[in-house]
């Protein structure tokens, strides 16, 4: 599943080769992936361009005009650039064709992604947006934000930090990698993490992100990047898939059980 790093690189490839380009036409082949109304879907894009793409968590937001349209890619999605002469592979599901005989293709294997135009106005105000928690690297997530986020939360920390209401963007891959570097074990209570540990949290989620989206994110089997673009963070993951390999610190072998039907990976000595 692509999470913030991918989708941060997702969303810096695609400003490159769509920005100010008019829409011609816009064809949807799987309507239960457009959650605004189908018919408006397509006529408030056509003649419109995106002027700019940001991102919220694991959202790609594409900028129009008057209007944002809303993407999450969720398990499997990427976003494919073809000439409009190409034709339609299996499981491309919608199709933007711009005025110069360019097309930006939503390709998703298991349909699970979602799209939603919006008012500008309303974004905030949208569900999805609305719920989002601080992502890594913002100033305001401090400890004293994830101690009470955690308080009386007795599920594992590992179930919590996937929450994306407390922190944005983070998924499998990195929540693995950031319990390592807090030295946290995934099964802990997430009530009865302490402040030095929710600091480590804090200051391992924004390196970590950072350094992800300097390598263009993590290409692994569960993501693999589209748009020419592959990720290199995979090999700077110290736990992530590396079960029975020596931890990095203490040479004892890597663990894999599953949390909440995660595969967790975390080293039994260093996470105690």
């Amino acid at each position: 599943m692509p999470e913030i790093a991918e989708v941060e690189t997702v969303r810096n490839t695609l400003k490159k080769s769509i920005l100010n380009k008019p829409i011609q036409n816009v064809e949807v082949f799987y309507e239960p992936m457009i959650e605004s109304n189908l018919k408006n879907f397509k006529k408030d894009l056509i003649n419109k361009s995106f002027i700019d793409i940001k991102r919220r968590g694991k959202w790609l937001i594409f900028e129009t005009e008057d209007r944002y349209l809303l993407s999450h890619l969720r398990m499997e999605g990427k976003f494919f650039i073809k000439d409009q002469n190409l034709p339609k592979e299996k499981h491309e599901h919608v199709i933007i064709t711009f005025k110069d005989h360019t097309t930006l293709r939503y390709h998703d294997t298991r349909k699970f992604g979602r799209m939603n135009l919006i008012l500008k106005a309303d974004l905030e105000n949208t569900e999805s947006i609305k719920k989002q928690g601080l992502e890594p690297g913002d100033p305001n997530l401090t400890s004293s934000y994830l101690l009470t986020k955690f308080k009386n939360k007795k599920l594992p920390i590992k179930t919590v930090l996937l929450d994306q209401t407390i922190i944005s963007g983070l998924g499998n891959i990195y929540v693995n990698e950031v319990m390592f570097y807090a030295h946290l074990n995934p099964l802990k209570e997430a009530c009865k993490v302490t402040k030095e540990e929710c600091d480590l949290i804090v200051k391992g989620s924004a390196e970590i992100i950072k350094e992800a989206i300097k390598m263009g994110g993590t290409t692994i089997k569960s993501y693999t990047s589209s748009l020419g673009v592959t990720g290199r963070f995979q090999q700077k993951l110290k736990v992530h898939k590396k079960a029975g390999e020596p931890c990095p610190i203490c040479n004892t072998p890597i663990k894999n059980i599953k949390i909440g039907g995660r595969s967790t990976y975390y080293c039994p000595h260093c996470q105690k």
